[in-house]
Formats: structure tokens, C-alpha cells, sequence
């Protein structure tokens, strides 16, 4: 028998869910089959694989000890630098400016280094994370960038942020704004483009059409530009949706690479500026909430900006 008590980081999740999460050698069949016998218990009462739990509630499980039994865990995270630039951090929540070259989750070819694992890593060390404590939770991302990209990574340090900011991400109560470098010049110094973007996930390539088409996904990219210098453009862009690759590829699809964009752009303009990566950076997130948001309404209409664009300086230094 075993008995615990729910913690913060448990609550409203479904039991069923919950128990998976917590303990993985109790065999989905037997999940299900204990609670149809009531060999799982909620406040000493029967209940239901959907009953979402509360904090402070008390879980009585009447099985084998063996299906509550884990190895003692060596935490990959601490293999991991706690190298980070913090934007800004607070008991809830942190922004982190993610550089070119690191993964934010872990891969095919993850070697214990992901912009996850510092975080998990840096609040380890700092005593805001003890995954013994922990039933179901780590701290997690809100948001990805793709690993050539840099800027703006948001991180949950608490299960109700993350519950908050994944539904503020859906219901697109973020502004998100980035940087990035063309090639060419633009026929509008703004405007916004739409198309259809279908992925290929063999490929790990995404393709734009000025038409539907089945599995495509419409897209909004707005632009505005900044700058211009020799052959290129500097452009503020804002998602209006958040597609994969959507910013390399729309640009690609109308004759506008991103500089140094091995996959979406041409070998012979790489080579030209030198860029070691696609010229991209989400440089500054605004918290522009239309609902709720709980614990985190401090945030709304906070704007945050990274200090440093990477590509920057190289640009403005062209003649």
C-alpha cells in the first residue's frame, strides 16, 4: 500500500495521466483495472481515471510495492553546462536567450546538452528544483526555437505556469518578434504574406504554396523594413502564426532567402556574407493577454528584448 498526498505540480491533471507520469512500472492494464476495483482510492472514496486532481488531496494505492519501485536516478541534466543568458527570471518563470547552435530538447544526437538541461541544471543548483520531491513535474519550455536560430526561449519553473503559458501560446495572447537579414531588397517596405506550408518530416524541410492543398497550413508572416545594405535587408518580422521553419521558408518562397540559411537559401550567398548560421534572431516577447492568466497577470504588458543580436554588428558595419 502507498499513500501520497498532492503536491502543487500534481494538481489538475487526471489521475489516470498523473499515474502514469509518476510511476511507470504499473502497467496501463492494471491502472485501469485497480481503479475499476477500487484499489485506488481518492480522499478514501472511489473515483474515476478522469477525475482531475486537487492539491492536498490523498492518493491510497493498495498494490504491490514493486509497481512504486524505481532505480535511484543519475540526473543527465547535471551532465549538462549551466551556462545561460538570462533575459529575465522571477519565481514563475524565466526568458532565456537561447544561442545559435544549441538544442533546445534533446535529439538523435544529444550528448546531455539542451538548453532544458541547463535550465533544469541552473534551478538544481539553486535549490528551486529536487526532483525527489517531484511526482509528475520538471521545469519545462513553453516555446522552441530551431537549433540554428537564436533569441527569446520562455521556461516554466511551476506546472500552473505551464498550464497558464501553453494556453496563452494557443490562443496567441504572445507577441513575438524577430530579426533576421534577406537577401535582396523588398518590393514593400511592409506588408504581410500569407501562403499554405506543408511539412516534410523525411526531409526535415517545410514548402510554401499560394494555394491550399491537403495537409497544408495556412501562414502569416508580417514585415517591416529596418535597414537596407548592399544586396540585403534588415527586417523586423512578426509571426501571426508559428509554423515550422514558417520565417526561412516564406521568405525563401518569394526570392528572399535568410542570409546564411544552409537549407532554404544558395551556397554562393552564404559564402558572400560569411554567416556561420540563418541571419535570425526572436530579439523581444510582449505578454499581451486578452483572458486570465492567473498567477502570472503580473507579466501582462511586460515587454522583453534580448541584448544581443548576434548578426548585428557584422550587418551594420557593410558598407
Amino acid at each position: 500500500m502507498k499513500e501520497i498526498i498532492i503536491q502543487p505540480n500534481d494538481a489538475g491533471q487526471r489521475l489516470d495521466k498523473f499515474l502514469t507520469k509518476a510511476y511507470p512500472n504499473l502497467p496501463q492494464s492494471m491502472l485501469y483495472k485497480s481503479i475499476r476495483k477500487k484499489d485506488i482510492k481518492l480522499n478514501g472514496k472511489r473515483c474515476e481515471i478522469s477525475t482531475r486532481l486537487q492539491e492536498g488531496d490523498r492518493l491510497t494505492m493498495y498494490l504491490k510495492d514493486e509497481f512504486f519501485q524505481t532505480a535511484p536516478k543519475e540526473h543527465d541534466f547535471l551532465k549538462a553546462p549551466k551556462r545561460l543568458s538570462i533575459v529575465y527570471e522571477d519565481e514563475n518563470i524565466m526568458l532565456l536567450d537561447k544561442q545559435p547552435g544549441l538544442i533546445v530538447h534533446p535529439d538523435e544526437t544529444y550528448h546531455f546538452d539542451s538548453l532544458i538541461a541547463r535550465v533544469q541544471h541552473y534551478l538544481y543548483d539553486k535549490g528551486e528544483y529536487v526532483p525527489e520531491q517531484e511526482n509528475s513535474f520538471a521545469p519545462a519550455l513553453i516555446n522552441r526555437i530551431d537549433r540554428n536560430t537564436g533569441g527569446i526561449v520562455m521556461a516554466a519553473k511551476n506546472a500552473e505556469t505551464l498550464r497558464i503559458m501553453n494556453q496563452k501560446v494557443r490562443d496567441r495572447e504572445l507577441v513575438k518578434l524577430y530579426l533576421c537579414v534577406v537577401c535582396g531588397h523588398m518590393e514593400q517596405r511592409e506588408a504581410t504574406l500569407t501562403g499554405y506550408l506543408e511539412k516534410n518530416e523525411s526531409q526535415n524541410r517545410v514548402y510554401i504554396s499560394a494555394k491550399p492543398s491537403p495537409g497544408a497550413k495556412s501562414i502569416k508572416t508580417r514585415y517591416r523594413v529596418l535597414q537596407e545594405k548592399r544586396r540585403y535587408s534588415l527586417l523586423e518580422v512578426e509571426l501571426l502564426t508559428g509554423r515550422t521553419h514558417q520565417i526561412r521558408a516564406h521568405f525563401a518562397s518569394i526570392g528572399h532567402p535568410l542570409a546564411g540559411d544552409g537549407k532554404y537559401g544558395t551556397n554562393a550567398r552564404n559564402k558572400e556574407t560569411g554567416f556561420p548560421y540563418q541571419a535570425l534572431c526572436s530579439y523581444k516577447l510582449k505578454f499581451a493577454f486578452t483572458t486570465p492568466a492567473g498567477l502570472l497577470d503580473y507579466l501582462n504588458g511586460r515587454e522583453f528584448e534580448t541584448e544581443n543580436v548576434w548578426f548585428l554588428p557584422e550587418f551594420e558595419a557593410w558598407d
